[in-house]
């Protein structure tokens, strides 16, 4: 999904992760539920699963992007978007199916934005928390050039707001008057973590 997605509820508290990585797949354990999730390229197969959680209109929120409403316009979205981005996997549990996205996008030469989302069923649950952590252990790793992985948070956006600060992100302030989404002139919560970070 594209950046400034962050747009889920999370309260639950989480152990420390096993995390383990193979080929383009990411791996943890997470506390709550009790099962693995898995971050893996999406591909044009996960429309269905797309289609669940891209249409809900709590889920877009805080997001750039309205609810979608044909299957057609989320094809073209997976073949446009999707497929050529840089960096962006879907967020599974063991069942593989698809229940959100995570993405970093490259801001400029060492800057990098996270961005995620996931359906509202599983807000709550940890899973976001889980996603954001796997991808802030090793994207220093595939993208060494990256100095810095930055999210830019709505600032009524409480829920993603605790999910970068459980993770180990620090909150560096207000952006007054930011940027525009849809069609009202937000203030935004700016988030780092940088490779000297430790994650929480």
């Amino acid at each position: 999904m594209p950046s400034k997605e962050t747009n889920v509820q999370e309260n639950s508290k989480e152990s420390s992760s096993e995390m383990e990585i193979d080929s383009c797949t990411l791996k943890a354990m997470i506390s709550s539920p009790s099962e693995k999730i898995h971050l893996r390229p999406m591909t044009l197969s996960d429309i269905d699963d797309f289609m669940v959680w891209a249409t809900d209109v709590n889920v877009t929120r805080f997001c750039t992007w309205e609810p979608y409403t044909s299957r057609e316009a989320g094809i073209a979205f997976i073949n446009n978007f999707v497929l050529p981005h840089p960096w962006l996997r879907a967020i599974c549990l063991d069942d593989d199916y698809a229940i959100g996205s995570i993405s970093v996008t490259p801001v400029d030469s060492i800057r990098g934005e996270i961005g995620y989302v996931i359906g509202s069923k599983y807000w709550g649950k940890g899973i976001a928390t889980e996603a954001v952590r796997l991808v802030a252990a090793e994207i220093f790793k595939e993208m060494p050039e990256m100095e810095r992985l930055e999210a830019l948070v709505d600032v009524d956006n409480v829920g993603s707001q605790k999910v970068l600060e459980k993770v180990g992100f620090v909150r560096e302030g207000v952006m007054r008057k930011f940027m525009c989404l849809k069609g009202n002139v937000r203030d935004m919560v700016m988030f780092s973590f940088l490779p000297s970070d430790s994650l929480l």
